[in-house]
């Protein structure tokens, strides 16, 4: 049997709790995966004195993160800090330059410094492997890399934020609104404090810019993703949803084409028949469409110390058995720089909720609006008043370019008509 992979750990919360029990009860198991044992050797957290239920004896704690790249019983670091910049970038870049693989479950850094590491690690000759970053314990990274790899993929998809997931369909379960189910989802631990990164879309962002690199062999670009969260979708859009035959899920989407790349996270309408749609509470779901293997559904939980040290310690495992390959699939010199595809160009269906003063002329204002944008209705819902006067007033569309429904709510900004901005979400093909 070959030498233990000696490795250094940056980060003991959840996850690297999860990393370090799984390491200790699955030790003989994964030894044998491996070829060789996969030992600790030394980590580094911000609470020495905290209990965090763990066996640490015979590993050496660390104050600083970075100088655990520089140790010479180090053959590879695993990041578990978070944050996009600041200690985690600065031990990534540490490791890599020092020759060392690195693992991270860090979308965030991948999304703003992925490029950058990847040429480090090959300049170096390492590994830089991230399979927790997308998606916890599903496989979605190295299905893409690996499995998917002999495939143009045309679209990659998903439910990619848990907190996002348990919210929507908390309210689709039992009927109540955004606020009240985001209040008891904090309660619960299931949101943060400061729920933004997750309900305004950010943490969906990172993950998609990750999956549309390897999918579509481009640079990491998450400045071209259109990005809106779920913060307004309310309550009885999720019962008209359902009334159509849909559901309301928080979608990233990535789509190449001569136009470009295309790639956006926002509330879509998805078929009560698609697979997305039968992804509930924190699960998370990524769909690709390869054009020799058809469409492909990985699902599974997204988050969590289990799923999430589970990814974790697969990446460990192909670095003790000498497996590398490119952190994105393919050489960052032979990743393509696509352009970004006009969102306006693109076809579809969309859903339009209007919050409107109860007085003559409304209905056909908004109708008009639509008439001279050029955008064709297929069915129209209004419902009764609300106790402050207000009408709820739903359109789905006929399937036209995005730049009408667009040009359509321009011409109705401003308009006394409407008590409260509308809400637009497209609705996702079958």
């Amino acid at each position: 049997m070959a030498e233990k992979l000696r490795i250094a750990l940056a980060g003991l919360g959840t996850v690297g709790g999860g990393v370090v029990k799984l390491l200790a009860q699955n030790a003989a198991l994964i030894e044998r995966r491996a070829g060789r044992g996969i030992e600790i050797v030394a980590v580094s957290a911000r609470d020495r004195t905290r209990d965090r239920g763990i066996d640490l004896s015979g590993i050496d704690w660390v104050d600083d993160t970075v100088s655990l790249a520089a140790r010479a019983d180090v053959d590879a670091v695993v990041e578990l800090i978070g944050g996009s910049d600041g200690p985690a970038l600065t031990l990534a870049r540490a490791t890599l330059n020092a020759g060392k693989a690195f693992v991270t479950a860090n979308k965030a850094m991948l999304a703003h410094h992925g490029l950058e590491l990847a040429a480090a690690a090959e300049a170096a000759n390492t590994a830089l492997k991230y399979e927790a970053a997308v998606a916890g314990g599903i496989p979605v990274i190295k299905g893409l890399r690996e499995g998917a790899a002999a495939n143009v993929i045309d679209h990659v998809y998903g439910v990619l934020n848990g907190t996002c997931n348990y919210i929507l369909t908390t309210m689709e379960a039992e009927g109540r609104d955004f606020a009240e189910v985001l209040s008891e989802a904090q309660a619960l631990g299931y949101a943060e404090a400061d729920p933004s990164f997750d309900i305004d879309g950010v943490d969906a962002a990172h993950k998609l810019a990750i999956l549309s690199s390897l999918a579509f062999g481009t640079e990491v670009d998450f400045d071209a993703i259109a990005i809106t969260g779920i913060r307004h979708v309310l309550g009885a859009d999720i019962a008209e949803a359902d009334a159509l035959g849909y559901r309301v899920r928080l979608v990233g989407f990535g789509e190449a084409s001569a136009k470009g790349l295309f790639q956006r996270v926002h509330p879509c309408l998805v078929p009560m028949g698609h697979p997305l749609a039968h992804v509930t509470g924190s699960l998370n779901a990524v769909v690709a469409e390869g054009n020799f293997v058809g469409r492909l559904l990985f699902q599974g939980a997204g988050a969590g110390d289990g799923p999430t040290a589970s990814a974790v310690v697969a990446d460990l495992i192909d670095i003790a058995r000498g497996e590398y390959g490119p952190a994105f699939g393919m050489p960052v010199k032979s990743l393509a720089h696509p352009k970004t595809a006009p969102a306006g160009e693109r076809r579809g269906r969309s859903y339009l909720r209007f919050t409107v003063a109860d007085r003559p002329g409304v209905l056909a204002e908004l109708t008009a609006a639509m008439r001279d944008a050029g955008v064709s209705i297929e069915s129209l819902i209004q419902r009764g008043a609300a106790p402050d006067g207000s009408v709820l007033l739903v359109m789905v569309t006929h399937e036209g370019p995005e730049r009408s429904v667009v040009a359509a709510l321009d011409k109705l900004e401003g308009s006394s008509s409407l008590v409260g901005p509308p809400m637009l979400m497209h609705i996702l093909a079958g």
